[in-house]
């Protein structure tokens, strides 16, 4: 069996069995993989948030690779909704506590923490736990509720998305890192990486009229692309996404996955909610854009079993 259908299956069955990936079959998935210098991407099971990107972002040579000191850090959660954390709609505000950590122990001049939410941003930021998350660990949190944070900036490579407002800390940034939390979503089947950018800009409305699916893809060619993907997969909403109902919509799969190519992290993502990339429409769209990888049969991918 290829590796890439390995992947799948094994997270599939994982999932459909309920086993937060207590199976043999999936547990083989998670077993280490060969040392190497450089992974495409990371994937990580068994532990908290918090200590799951300790792991993953060790396996990656540690965040100095990506943070420097004197920088400017961008961390961009997925905080739309006025949920609390068991419900699963929202970043785990435990790894963004950790996140911020690392940056400010690189030596970050300044880490913000901000989403463009749905809900009222203010019970938004505090419901989901993740304001207090981030200040304690020593990070500023900033609203995006205003058209007046934003800027028009042109999408050049675009097929229905030729511009876009973005929130003004996306384009004066150092270093942007993309912590979505994986979900299910009425309109688009999943929420990773890509999906999550709609909460760097103004103008959703437009997407979402106008071929949502590309609109995503066009998105992601912009120049100002994630220094780092983090997809919290620590607990998964499998139905009524994007904000969910109860927490029964939501199984508890303590996973991780890190990458710099945001492509190659959907692509993983897909399978943990049984589906196939191809049945997320961006993914394939973006793929033609040449955003990133698709083939994880020929990735190094790197699992860590904790």
């Amino acid at each position: 069996m290829k590796r890439r259908d390995f992947f799948i299956k094994s997270l599939g069955a994982g999932v459909a069995a309920g086993a937060a990936f207590s199976l043999g079959g999936y547990n083989k998935l998670w077993a280490s993989g060969t040392a190497a210098a450089t992974y495409d991407l990371v994937a990580v099971m068994g532990a908290e948030p918090d200590a799951m990107f300790d792991k993953g972002i060790s396996a990656l040579g540690g965040i100095t690779n990506f943070v420097r000191k004197g920088q400017t850090v961008v961390i961009k959660p997925n905080i739309g909704w006025d949920r609390s954390p068991e419900m699963a709609a929202n970043t785990n505000p435990l790894l963004i506590k950790r996140i911020v950590g690392h940056c400010i122990r690189a030596g970050a001049d300044k880490v913000y923490v901000f989403d463009h939410t749905c809900h009222n941003w203010i019970k938004a930021y505090k419901n989901s736990g993740i304001e207090k998350a981030a200040k304690d660990a020593g990070a500023k949190i900033v609203p995006a509720d205003t058209e007046k944070y934003y800027h028009e900036v042109d999408v050049p490579r675009a097929s229905i998305l030729k511009t876009a407002k973005v929130h003004e800390l996306i384009l004066e940034s150092d270093v942007f890192i993309n912590v979505p939390v994986l979900k299910h979503h009425s309109s688009t089947k999943m929420t990773a990486t890509m999906k999550n950018l709609m909460g760097n800009v103004w103008d959703r409305g437009f997407w979402h009229s106008n071929n949502l699916h590309q609109c995503i893809a066009d998105y992601a060619t912009f120049e100002k692309k994630p220094t780092l993907n983090i997809i919290d997969c620590y607990r998964v909403m499998m139905r009524n996404g994007p904000q969910g109902v109860s927490v029964s919509d939501s199984v508890e799969m303590k996973a991780q996955i890190i990458s710099t190519d945001m492509l190659a992290a959907d692509t993983a993502a897909a399978s943990m909610i049984k589906m196939s990339p191809e049945q997320i429409d961006y993914i394939p769209l973006a793929n033609k854009k040449g955003i990133g990888r698709m083939d994880l049969e020929n990735l190094n991918i790197h699992r860590i079993k904790m």
